[in-house]
């Protein structure tokens, strides 16, 4: 593992086990230094364990840096569970992988991800001190992800200032690559923000929804990336700008909510040299850790989560401003500025 192309330094890897269930899940904490590690918990049937390991190991570092970057006294860290969330034993797993935090102390707080929903981790919570974006913390109906899809939003909003010299998203045309809770959402603010939509997802019921709802157009999901507009916002799963899909790119801004965009760090540079603008995935997708792991150490209102978010739009526009005039990827300008804030901290 200690030579593992992902591996950064992380201060711990936990490999989690119960046989009387048949859990199979990994921890990660990456960084603790400017507080206990957070991250949410994926659920999602991995091919092998040595996929699970690669993308815990980058979700976990990238969660230190969404951690650094949004101001919060929390470190980086993820957790990644073998299973499909669809099984009938899904709480029995989740339960099981509750007692395996509890024992780590307080040093991993767990949350929502793919496949784990607000009440799955009310769920883990029965076995569990150390969870937030539970959904008995908020009130019915309201989704921590929502955070996730509002930050986004306001990042884009940052990139289209950058871009074209107005946020404002009246006439843009988006593609939303994964309509799921935040994917969803995403398209409705667009939708009301003025934006043309174009859409995919392998889930033909949740397409009709947001074709029916927003007047979006629907394409197969192996071309939404090509598609002639101004924005490709990936909220689906990671590595979707690579070699093979870079070229067929005509956005000229890239902001989604999915995690790990990049299918490695030399991509940033090719978008740049394509003169793409790209907002990091942990800056425009830090809303769900902003709005919802502040409860970790405070009780902020939603009102106050909401605002908190909203700093976004400055981080981005900082980011992207210092890309242009430095000729850098901008997501190696933020990598630099989330070491340097943990950095200083240490």
């Amino acid at each position: 593992m200690f030579d593992h192309p992902e591996f950064d330094g992380h201060e711990q890897v936990v490999h989690c086990h119960d046989e009387s269930v048949g859990l199979r899940a990994i921890i990660a904490i990456h960084d603790t230094t400017l507080g206990p590690a957070a991250g949410g918990c994926r659920m999602q049937p991995y091919a092998s364990e040595a996929d699970a390991l690669t993308d815990v190991l980058r979700l976990s570092k990238g969660m230190s840096y969404k951690n650094a970057l949004a101001g919060l006294r929390l470190g980086g860290g993820k957790c990644v569970v073998l299973a499909d969330p669809s099984t009938p034993e899904k709480h029995a797993l989740l339960h099981a992988l509750g007692r395996h935090v509890q024992s780590l102390g307080g040093r991993y707080w767990t949350a929502i991800d793919v496949g784990v929903g607000p009440a799955d981790v009310d769920v883990v919570a029965d076995e569990c001190d150390y969870v937030f974006t539970r959904a008995s913390e908020y009130p019915a109906g309201f989704d921590p992800s929502l955070f996730t899809a509002l930050g986004t939003f306001t990042a884009l909003r940052a990139a289209a200032e950058h871009v074209w010299g107005t946020d404002d998203l009246h006439g843009r045309t988006v593609a939303i690559q994964g309509l799921g809770a935040t994917g969803r959402d995403l398209a409705r603010q667009l939708h009301e923000a003025g934006a043309t939509l174009v859409v995919a997802d392998i889930d033909r019921a949740v397409v009709s929804h947001v074709v029916n709802a927003y007047g979006a157009t629907a394409v197969d999901p192996a071309t939404i990336h090509a598609q002639p507009v101004d924005v490709f916002a990936p909220c689906a799963l990671g590595s979707v700008v690579d070699d093979d899909t870079l070229p067929a790119i005509g956005a000229r801004v890239i902001c989604g909510t999915a995690n790990n965009q990049l299918a490695e760090a030399r991509h940033g540079e090719a978008l740049r040299a394509a003169g793409i603008s790209y907002v990091p995935d942990y800056v425009a997708n830090g809303g769900g850790v902003i709005g919802a792991a502040a409860r970790i150490y405070s009780s902020p209102t939603l009102d106050e989560s909401r605002a908190a978010v909203a700093r976004i739009y400055d981080t981005t526009r900082q980011i992207l401003t210092r890309a242009a005039a430095e000729s850098r990827p901008p997501s190696d300008i933020a990598d630099d500025m989330a070491r340097r804030i943990i950095a200083a901290a240490r």
